[in-house]
């Protein structure tokens, strides 16, 4: 009987330090992904977030190219060529 609270109490110590150092690695995840977030604020001058910024430039490009392929698609309808 003895050897069996021995052993249990041996894997909730273990269970119990697994915890701890999860959370530990937990807190400093947080910790780097605040500060990240507070450097990219003070990138912008303190005014914005990441979010509020919109597209970056490599998607205004896209949507650029996108465009500007719909146009030349409606100029060739309208000049009456088959694509």
């Amino acid at each position: 009987m003895s050897e069996q609270i021995i052993i249990a109490a041996t894997a909730f110590a273990g269970l119990g330090l697994i915890a701890l150092t999860a959370l530990r690695g937990w807190q400093g995840w947080l910790a780097l992904k605040e500060h990240e977030l507070e450097r990219v604020t003070a990138d912008l001058g303190g005014s914005f977030n990441e979010i509020e910024r919109g597209p970056g430039i490599g998607m205004a490009r896209i949507e650029i190219a996108d465009l500007k392929e719909r146009i030349r698609k409606l100029e060739a309808i309208a000049n009456g060529v088959d694509l």
